[in-house]
């Protein structure tokens, strides 16, 4: 069995938060960083010792994992894997979240910017997410059978874990709530995919 431990980034600053990011690599609030510390030290214990780590490609990722080591994890490795990277908007990508209704082929979802099948120009639909997401927990589960994994990565490519564990569709799982420095928790059993926990808070 191999165990996941899912940690979306923490809060991206103020002028990111105005326009759609996706895999553009934009900066964390400094002051929420600053704020959340006893957060980040709540989810440094809550994390397995010897786990392997993985950020994505992504600056906040990488600063989000660092803040929980520097919290008192203590030393870890940060391996990097570029298939548990946010949806890539495409086109989409820089506007201001006022000017994309214009843009849509489809309504959007109302917890998402994008229906769960819309595929900018240039970019993926969260369909695309789920399968490049899925494909990924299925090789990391077996490359570390047996032992725990942390992944921080982001929003939308920790629904698309959980949308391949239950074999659930882009539409239905972006019902779902995973918050900024949230725990998802699954694991992969001989049996199947088990999900523990979804968008815990480390209060």
């Amino acid at each position: 069995m191999t165990r996941f431990w899912l940690i979306r980034h923490a809060l991206v600053e103020e002028n990111a938060r105005a326009k759609l990011y996706g895999i553009m690599d934009v900066e964390l609030c400094p002051h929420t960083l600053e704020a959340q510390k006893p957060n980040y030290a709540t989810l440094a214990r809550m994390l397995p010792q010897g786990a392997v780590w993985y950020v994505t490609p992504l600056s906040r990722t990488r600063r989000t994992a660092e803040a929980i080591i520097a919290a008192g994890y203590g030393p870890a490795t940060l391996e990097v894997s570029a298939d548990l990277i946010e949806q890539n908007l495409g086109s989409y990508q820089g506007l201001p979240h006022a000017e994309l209704p214009a843009q849509l082929t489809q309504p959007p979802h109302p917890f998402w910017p994008l229906s769960g099948s819309e595929r900018p120009l240039g970019g993926e639909s969260m369909q695309d997410v789920i399968a490049r997401v899925g494909a990924e927990m299925e090789k990391l589960a077996a490359k570390h059978d047996g032992h725990d994994v942390v992944i921080v990565s982001h929003g939308g490519a920790i629904r698309g874990a959980v949308a391949h564990a239950l074999h659930i569709d882009a539409d239905n799982v972006l019902h779902l709530s995973v918050q900024n420095i949230s725990l998802t928790r699954m694991e992969r059993q001989p049996e199947g995919w088990r999900v523990v926990t979804v968008n815990t808070h480390p209060a």
